[in-house]
């Protein structure tokens, strides 16, 4: 009986540390208020960009007459995307790795990751994330799309999206999570092989 209210004993004293613990960091949580921290893509940078089709005929962003139907189509892109981080906190904030993943309607191309790294309270820090896609293959009717945007209308729209996964740092304890989720429509001229058009969502933050 008494080894059994040992154990009870312990059980308690932990739980009520655990909850003590708990209980100060929520209060200092509360008492920094933090912001969502931003999270911004500045600048896009096309490296290259080549369509081909399953016929003879291809676009490499040069070519001003291609197939019209096309049973299938390929995707060749590299694309460098710089990041701006911002912390309006006064405490730090320890990012996590950070995912993210090129679409041409709907239909993932490529990803790209960013490798986790603490920011410094009231600081600005930049980012960079590459994504390359080898020849990815898009079937009839999103061949067709792609093959009628690039040619008849240069433009290719794609969307990226990654989560962006986060803690506030308050005297070396970790809040329980703050996300932050980017959403990005960017257009791309294949012939010029640049960039004409961006425009970024945020959701987060949640605590």
């Amino acid at each position: 009986a008494s080894f059994k209210g040992c154990c009870c004993c312990l059980f308690l004293l932990f739980s009520f540390l655990a909850l003590l613990v708990l209980a100060i960091v929520l209060i200092i949580v509360l008492a920094v208020k933090p912001k969502k921290p931003q999270f911004d893509l500045q600048q896009v940078a096309v490296q290259y960009m080549g369509i081909s089709t399953s016929t003879p005929s291809s676009f490499d962003g040069t070519a001003t007459t291609v197939a019209t139907t096309p049973t299938t189509a390929s995707l060749s892109l590299t694309i460098r995307m710089l990041f701006t981080a911002v912390n309006p906190n006064k405490v730090g904030i320890k990012y996590g790795e950070s995912r993210f993943t090129v679409m041409y309607r709907g239909i993932p191309l490529g990803k790209a990751s960013v490798p986790g790294f603490y920011q410094e309270a009231h600081s600005t820090r930049n980012v960079e994330a590459t994504i390359a896609v080898d020849r990815a293959n898009l079937m009839q009717a999103d061949a067709a799309d792609l093959i009628r945007d690039a040619s008849i209308y240069d433009r290719v729209q794609l969307r990226v999206l990654g989560d962006v996964g986060a803690k506030i740092r308050v005297l070396d304890f970790d809040s329980p999570g703050v996300q932050v989720s980017v959403d990005c429509a960017i257009v791309i001229s294949p012939r010029k092989q640049s960039l004409t058009y961006k425009q970024c969502g945020f959701e987060g933050l949640n605590v």
